[in-house]
């Protein structure tokens, strides 16, 4: 089922953090001749501490200790393999990112998220991926709220080759948002991706401006090309979940980002996240650079969060 993980992967180094707190901990706990029903206890707590939910964690254990006194899989030898096991299923219920052929349809991805989640930057990463696919990109400068922030799209979009669609500061976004798709469809763009201004999830009237947003690009293409991407930012953690509910259920979110993946031990966080809020991560930010972005592969995630051993054959 499973294949090694290269150890120079930006998956792999993403997770160190993760996978050196508490997964190698988790794998040698599980790789014990015995497993006592406090191990079991002890594995739930420590995929908790990895911010996994509760709940989340323990069907898990259960999922794998049930599998493991059966010996379900005559090719898996120790608790720990079920345990990969159990995980890899739950994300294995995720989805390929969209991918676009060239002259078809235009795709308008609409990108949103709360404030200070690297919105911009992972913007900039996903048009240099959608472009290192042959497609053509245009990007539409929907953060009208920030000064700076058309001129920090306009920067980025300048390393990548990129144009941008944008009005004065201030500017009804909803109008440049109607205005990119008017540009992408004459100009025959491959993707159009729409940058949103950071907002929190609880204020219910910049929700509603959201959803505006979305009207307006359905009045200019149908729903089917219509993709929107969440951005969340790993560090922040159970957060992540709430405001996941809180956006998928305002604008029906198609997909999710999850950020700065390096920069926190609590990885777990994408597993909640599948698992509870059935919306599937997409990709993951491994890096600052412009191309530390990679698409979200649910074996390769499994590995990487396991001690590497070199008597494991998957």
């Amino acid at each position: 089922m499973f294949s090694n993980t290269k150890k120079s992967s930006k998956t792999f180094m993403s997770l160190n953090p993760t996978r050196n707190t508490w997964f190698k901990n988790i794998s040698r706990l599980l790789r014990k001749e015995r497993i006592s029903p406090d191990s079991w206890d002890e594995a739930i707590e420590l995929l908790v501490a990895s911010d996994i939910s509760y709940s989340t964690a323990s069907n898990l254990v259960e999922e794998a200790q049930e599998a493991y006194e059966k010996k379900a899989d005559t090719n898996f030898i120790t608790a720990s393999d079920y345990l990969k096991k159990a995980i890899f299923q739950h994300l294995n219920n995720s989805k390929s990112p969209i991918k676009t052929q060239k002259h078809k349809d235009l795709l308008v991805i609409l990108v949103v998220g709360v404030n200070g989640v690297g919105k911009t930057t992972t913007i900039a990463k996903l048009a240099k991926t959608y472009m290192n696919d042959g497609n053509s990109v245009l990007l539409g400068a929907g953060d009208t709220f920030r000064a700076a922030a058309t001129e920090q799209l306009k920067i980025l979009a300048d390393k990548i080759g990129c144009e941008v669609i944008s009005q004065q500061p201030g500017a009804d976004p909803a109008a440049v948002a109607y205005d990119s798709v008017k540009a992408a469809k004459a100009r025959k763009f491959d993707v159009l991706i729409i940058d949103t201004a950071g907002r929190l999830h609880t204020k219910s009237n910049l929700m509603e401006e959201l959803k505006k947003i979305k009207r307006v690009i359905s009045d200019a293409v149908s729903e089917s090309a219509i993709e929107t991407f969440l951005i969340i930012d790993a560090t922040t953690g159970q957060n992540g979940l709430i405001q996941a509910e809180a956006f998928s259920n305002a604008v029906d979110c198609d997909g999710i980002i999850l950020t700065k993946l390096d920069g926190t031990a609590k990885g777990g966080i994408v597993i909640s996240i599948i698992d509870k809020i059935h919306v599937p991560v997409l990709y993951i930010g491994t890096g600052e650079s412009i191309d530390d972005l990679s698409e979200f592969d649910a074996n390769e995630f499994t590995e990487a969060l396991f001690e590497s051993n070199a008597t494991d054959n998957y």
